[in-house]
């Protein structure tokens, strides 16, 4: 029944089954990453954003490898302020 269903789906978007499965497997994957580093860095907006939209992962790409670490830099150097401070 499952298999019917992803030979037809595949078929409509008239890809063949392998590749259609790669793709899906891929999106997961980036998908679910995504997620839990958004949910990790308390990112309430971008968890909501990555779980809504489709972007076949390129959205969740840009968001691990650039968006949630440019928050991190931030935090890091007013860590350094405040130690500097302190000595």
């Amino acid at each position: 029944m499952v298999s019917n269903y992803l030979t037809d789906l595949a078929s409509q978007f008239g890809v063949p089954i392998w590749l259609f499965i790669i793709i899906f497997s891929w999106i997961i994957v980036w998908k679910l990453l995504a997620l839990w580093k958004s949910a990790r860095n308390n990112h309430i907006v971008w968890f909501i954003v990555l779980a809504i939209l489709n972007t076949v992962g390129i959205l969740e790409i840009l968001y691990i490898y650039v968006f949630s670490k440019m928050g991190k830099k931030s935090q890091r150097t007013k860590l350094v302020k405040v130690k500097k401070k302190k000595k």
